[in-house]
């Protein structure tokens, strides 16, 4: 059994910065890279940010490209999203996910259960 927690949400200023973190824990890992979605009232569940867990190979939505950091730490089984320059339109819940590299919800097998990220402006 596998699980991902998010830890690191809560409520910034405009401007502002946020780390998210992801822990995974559970038996060896089938996956081969993490993401981060993110979902906003009334609307679709939408790609952040990927990376590959032994690569360290990225990918990035045009939305947060410059703005937002994805990385890693293996020894931790852990992922962070590092985000910079938030606006009100970051606000959204995020989700930490683990399967195949990719920018479609249907690349992952292991969902989080999301960590509020509010931008107040």
């Amino acid at each position: 059994q596998v699980q991902l927690v998010e830890s690191g949400g809560g409520l910034v200023q405009a401007g502002g910065s946020l780390r998210l973190s992801c822990a995974a824990s559970g038996r060896t890992f089938s996956w081969n890279a993490m993401a981060w979605f993110r979902q906003a009232p009334g609307k679709e569940r939408e790609f952040v940010a990927v990376i590959s867990w032994s690569g360290g190979s990225t990918y990035y939505a045009d939305s947060v490209k410059g703005r937002f950091t994805i990385s890693r730490d293996n020894a931790k089984n852990t992922v962070y999203l590092q985000m910079i320059s938030l606006k009100s339109e970051d606000t959204a819940v995020y989700y930490c996910a683990a399967g195949r590299f990719g920018s479609r919800l249907s690349s992952y097998d292991y969902w989080g259960q999301g960590t509020q990220v509010t931008v107040s402006s």
